[in-house]
């Protein structure tokens, strides 16, 4: 029986990995062992639930406040430990995060092949997404099998003489997540404490009702006076259009968090559109919602 280890440790890659995991569950071929290094601890666990994931291995790694340095260093040392002791015939990674590079490097170091899910995706520069671009080259070139999710993909790898006998194109797993959870999403509406009933997927009265704008917002990049020029666009806009609502899931990094609530905190408060507030701070929101 084949032993595959699949590692992982923020929530998009438990999304994009899920699908892969409840398939490989199902093959008696193969024992899958599933091990998470909590990059991403309380978004990493909401999502595991909605799956009914359960870890075999959690690595616990997250530390507050910490450094890409100090992550990585503690990343590849627990995931060589892991390695050493469960012995898997492959590990599966996926994506661009840095559980991901540490977690192949390990691997290398042990000599335990990789499979990487999600290959082939390309900027062009390793400054953006930073420091995920580096992330996912760096990847390439120490996996042995790329799971490429379109011919694009593809054929980023081959210009970077991967060989061609080791891609294979299979489609993008986040929207085999996505129809994982159409049913439960059709049949039971989530309800969002925070919103206010009207704007409620599940109201009889959002037919035709209002326009919504979702933003999302966390990169790295937009730090400091990139977020100081998101906050006081949404709220330039907010003022400008008092019948739309923008709804804003803020992300908890403190970095997001501090100039979102400074600068849009007194709009959600107070109200900036006729007849109550128009801009919605919202917590981070599980899968379902």
């Amino acid at each position: 029986m084949t032993k595959l280890a699949v590692i992982f440790g923020t929530r998009p890659e438990a999304i994009k990995l899920a699908p892969v995991i409840l398939a490989l569950k199902r093959d008696t071929d193969i024992k899958c062992e599933v091990c998470v290094t909590g990059q991403h601890r309380e978004m990493l666990d909401q999502m595991l639930e909605v799956f009914g994931i359960v870890p075999d291995v959690d690595l616990d790694l997250m530390v507050h406040d910490q450094t890409l340095a100090d992550l990585t260093a503690r990343s590849i040392v627990a995931v060589e430990r892991y390695l050493a002791k469960s012995k898997p015939d492959m590990v599966l990674v996926q994506g661009d995060t840095t559980t991901v590079f540490c977690s192949s490097l390990a691997a290398f170091y042990r000599r335990v092949p990789v499979g990487h899910v999600e290959a082939g995706l390309r900027t062009g520069n390793f400054n953006a997404p930073w420091p995920e671009e580096m992330n996912r080259v760096l990847t390439s070139h120490l996996a042995s099998l790329h799971f490429a999710p379109t011919e694009w993909a593809r054929q980023n790898l081959l210009k970077e003489h991967v060989p061609d006998e080791t891609i294979f194109v299979t489609g993008n797993t986040v929207v085999d997540a996505l129809f994982f959870t159409l049913d439960k999403v059709r049949s039971v509406r989530p309800h969002i404490e925070e919103l206010p009933e009207f704007l409620q997927p599940n109201s009889p009265d959002n037919n035709g009702g209002p326009r919504v704008v979702l933003i999302t917002g966390h990169r790295r990049e937009n730090f400091g006076n990139g977020f100081e020029s998101i906050c006081t666009g949404i709220a330039k806009l907010a003022r400008r259009f008092p019948e739309v609502h923008f709804v804003y899931p803020v992300h908890l990094n403190p970095n997001v968090r501090e100039p979102v609530l400074r600068i849009l905190g007194e709009a959600a408060q107070n109200g900036i559109g006729s007849g109550g507030s128009n801009v919605h701070l919202i917590e981070p929101l599980p899968y379902l919602p």
